[in-house]
Parts: structure tokens; C-alpha cells; sequence
């Protein structure tokens, strides 16, 4: 099931992509009045009677496919089985975990599994709403780190192995003398493939080089390793 409704002050938050809240939960009145809490302050709602129903679509549903909030106890695969289930596919939407009086225990280990937060029934609303702000802020804030990484590595595929060298004895903070030597070429030889790498990852300069080569998790090879 899924409601999208505008929010209280006739915005929504995140408004452009509609990023969804899917609500996990195997009592019918809880999922209810969450959806409705949830298209009463503005976000789109998707609504699933257990964790195996979301897993179902979860496969059709983008990468930044906003965030999840889940009951810990459920029949079948429980909130803990869903964060692991989440975890070996690779995928880092954020969780929040919602829990019934007294199981506190089950929600220190829901955290330390990978969830964004967690609640205790009854829960303060307003609370909840700005923590799935959050946890929806949080998803668009990787999701644009994943595009990026995308466009350096696109970026990367095109340096020539010389060059990915360059790029990382330039990482490691080495200066051309030293990768020179290190490569066994001339110091104007680094500065023709340093102009190139420059060029073809399109950095304004060294930090904005150096910037996107952590963002891409260069590590540099043991040759190159050395300072």
C-alpha cells in the first residue's frame, strides 16, 4: 500500500523525488496509524505487512530509496533479520527500529546491527517525524556520494596505468622528484602525466585531486607506497 500526501506547512520534505518511507509491521493498526502519521506530515508511504513482503520489492525500489522503519518482533524474518538481510545485499538505506516496552536489549542490538535509531512504543510523534527527516537527509547525502563516486571512477578508467601511478604517489603526498624516482622516469615526465591526470579527472587542483581519488578509495600500490 502506499499514501502520498503534502505536508503540514504544504511542502514536502525532500520534495523533487518523493523519496518513500516504507513501514514494516505485522499489527495492522500499528502500520496504519504510522502510514497515516507518516502522509499526514508530508512523505510518501510505502506499507508492508512484514519484513519478507518488502524484501519481495525490494529488487523494483531505487538505490535511494529513502528510508525504513520497522518493527524489532515479528513473525517470520524479525527487524534484527531484516538489518542483516540489508547488510549482505550491500544496502545502506537507513533503519529505524521500533520497539515494544521492554525491549531495549533487542534495540542496543539493533544499532550495533546498523540502524539509524530507534524507538520505544509509545513514541513521541514529532520525535519520530524528525528522525526520519534525518534518516531521509542522511539517504540523499549518500546517494550523492554514490553518483560521485561513479563519475570518479568513470574518470579513473581512463588514466593509463603511468598515470594511475602519478595520481598515486600525488595521493600519498609524494613530490615529482620522488615518484620519478620511485617510477625510474624523469621529473618532467611526472609533470607531463600529472597535467594529464589533472585533465582527465577534471580536478581544479591538487586538494580537489586529492579529494576525489579518497572519495574513489585509492590505495596506493606497494611501488608507490613508500615515502
Amino acid at each position: 500500500m502506499s499514501l502520498d500526501a503534502q505536508g503540514r506547512d504544504g511542502h514536502r520534505p525532500g520534495a523533487g523525488h518523493s523519496p518513500l518511507v516504507h513501514v514494516i509491521d505485522d499489527d495492522d493498526a500499528v502500520r496504519d496509524s504510522l502510514s497515516f502519521l507518516l502522509a499526514s506530515a508530508g512523505f510518501a508511504v510505502s506499507a508492508h505487512e512484514s519484513a519478507t513482503a518488502f524484501l519481495d520489492v525490494l529488487p523494483r525500489l531505487p538505490a535511494d530509496s529513502g528510508c525504513i522503519i520497522t518493527d524489532v518482533r515479528m513473525p517470520g524474518l524479525s527487524g534484527l533479520d531484516l538489518l542483516q538481510r540489508l547488510k549482505d545485499v550491500g544496502l545502506t538505506i537507513p533503519v529505524i527500529v521500533v520497539t515494544g516496552h521492554g525491549d531495549v536489549p533487542l534495540a542496543v542490538e539493533a544499532m550495533k546491527s546498523g540502524a539509524f535509531d530507534f524507538f520505544e512504543k509509545p513514541f513521541d510523534d514529532d520525535i519520530l517525524l524528525s528522525a526520519v527527516e534525518a534518516a531521509l537527509d542522511l539517504n540523499e547525502r549518500n546517494s550523492r556520494r554514490r553518483v560521485e563516486q561513479a563519475e570518479i571512477e568513470v574518470r579513473l578508467s581512463a588514466l593509463t596505468t603511468r598515470e594511475r601511478q602519478v595520481l598515486e604517489g600525488l595521493v600519498v603526498g609524494q613530490v615529482n622528484k620522488t615518484i620519478a624516482f620511485d617510477l625510474g622516469i624523469s621529473p618532467r615526465t611526472v609533470e607531463i602525466y600529472r597535467a594529464n591526470v589533472m585533465t582527465k579527472m577534471q580536478a581544479a587542483s591538487l586538494s580537489d585531486l586529492v579529494r576525489m581519488a579518497l572519495t574513489a578509495s585509492i590505495i596506493p600500490t606497494d611501488d608507490l607506497s613508500r615515502s
